[in-house]
């Protein structure tokens, strides 16, 4: 097999996105348009994206496109986090600023160190897999953080009464969101081989490459997205509390969370 699925072979795949909408009316989940929807979707998305990349990846194209596409991604993903945890003082600026700390110290490591070569066809997939697992784990850190902190404002304002300055008040909080970020993807890591096969390795099979190749590009992309979580995640929590704080060292007001009508209740400070 070449991986060489064609057009014929993708619009029978589609027959497995009616066997989701098929449990959705059959349970009466009310979701079947929702996967119709998001199905589409992604499938116009990546047939855009592969065109996009197909040019992108041309013989001779400078590489500075990739450079150009990486950077896109990453204030892309900001706007994203925005949206996701608008709850979040300024979580954009703060998700770029971290994804571009990642992005120094993985891409840095994987190109710099001569893991993998310096090409188009390398950066922007492994750019975009830092910056996709990334994503989900700095909105899970950021939100987290504020609701530790909102919620438990007595406890803190106690430690700010007792003298501590605010970076030590918050470091217990910090850590709890810092945990609930960086375990998933740690269980994952711990379950890659015996329990499933990731996308990396299964798309270079299923392309021909040798298992044992495929496994070495696996163990690299696993241990970049695990340090890129790593790395965003540190670097939200902590600019996060040098936001949330004043610069006496006072709780400001946080809101909560929007509900389903889209507005959010603040506890007032006292």
């Amino acid at each position: 097999m070449n991986g060489d699925v064609g057009w014929g072979g993708l619009a029978t795949s589609l027959a497995l996105v009616g066997v989701a909408a098929a449990v959705s009316l059959w349970q009466r989940l009310g979701l079947h348009r929702q996967v119709m929807w998001a199905a589409a979707r992604a499938l116009v998305q990546l047939l855009l994206v592969g065109a996009a990349l197909a040019l992108l990846f041309e013989p001779g194209r400078s590489l500075w496109w990739s450079w150009l596409w990486t950077a896109g991604m990453v204030a892309y993903a900001g706007d994203v986090a925005r949206r996701r945890a608008p709850e979040v003082p300024r979580i954009a600026t703060l998700s770029i600023a971290a994804f571009a700390v990642a992005a120094a110290i993985t891409l840095g490591v994987v190109f710099g160190l001569r893991v993998l070569p310096l090409e188009s066809r390398t950066l922007v997939p492994i750019a975009g897999m830092m910056v996709g697992n990334s994503m989900t784990a700095t909105v899970l850190a950021a939100r987290r953080l504020v609701d530790e902190l909102r919620d438990k404002r007595d406890e803190v304002e106690a430690r700010l009464a007792l003298g501590q300055p605010s970076r030590q008040a918050a470091v217990p909080y910090v850590r709890a969101a810092l945990r609930s970020a960086l375990s998933p993807q740690i269980e994952t890591t711990k379950a890659t081989g015996l329990v499933f096969l990731p996308g990396a390795m299964t798309g270079l099979i299923l392309a021909g490459v040798s298992p044992v190749q495929a496994v070495q590009v696996q163990a690299v992309v696993m241990f970049l997205v695990l340090a890129s979580v790593a790395s965003t995640t540190v670097v939200v929590t902590l600019g996060l509390v040098r936001r949330v704080f004043t610069p006496d060292h006072r709780l400001r007001t946080l809101p909560r969370r929007p509900d389903a009508n889209g507005t959010s209740k603040s506890r007032s400070s006292r």
